[in-house]
């Protein structure tokens, strides 16, 4: 019975991982979240793989590095005046648990502090 139901909602097109993976990927990296983080949270919810991968390149590298930029903007001034290096760190951590590559957020820390934080 639980098979028919589930065939039924599949034919109709109510069942589409590859749909609901696009639209967590835009809806997701909307609110500021990394490619990293995306591909976690996907997976944790039992998309596939391959659909995941179809579904990143809608996170342009571009678009990433935007998006860090601005989540950076609006996390600084929580982040407190203190020492610049505390701020740096701080800042990084933040940007690397929201799932951006280590890259980008080497970028967006020099831009946004003129710290490079090493680990």
């Amino acid at each position: 019975m639980a098979a028919q139901v589930v065939a039924d909602l599949a034919g109709r097109g109510y069942l589409d991982d590859a749909a609901f993976a696009r639209q967590w990927v835009e809806a997701r990296a909307a609110r500021g979240y990394g490619p990293a983080r995306l591909r976690a949270e996907l997976r944790a919810r039992g998309v596939a793989r391959s659909l995941i991968d179809a579904a990143l390149p809608a996170v342009t590298p571009e678009g990433e590095l935007a998006r860090a930029r601005a989540v950076a903007r609006r996390r600084l001034p929580a982040l407190g005046r203190g020492d610049p290096v505390r701020v740096a760190v701080r800042l990084r951590d933040f940007l690397l648990r929201r799932g951006y590559s280590a890259a980008v957020v080497a970028r967006v820390l020099r831009e946004s502090t003129g710290h490079s934080v090493e680990d």
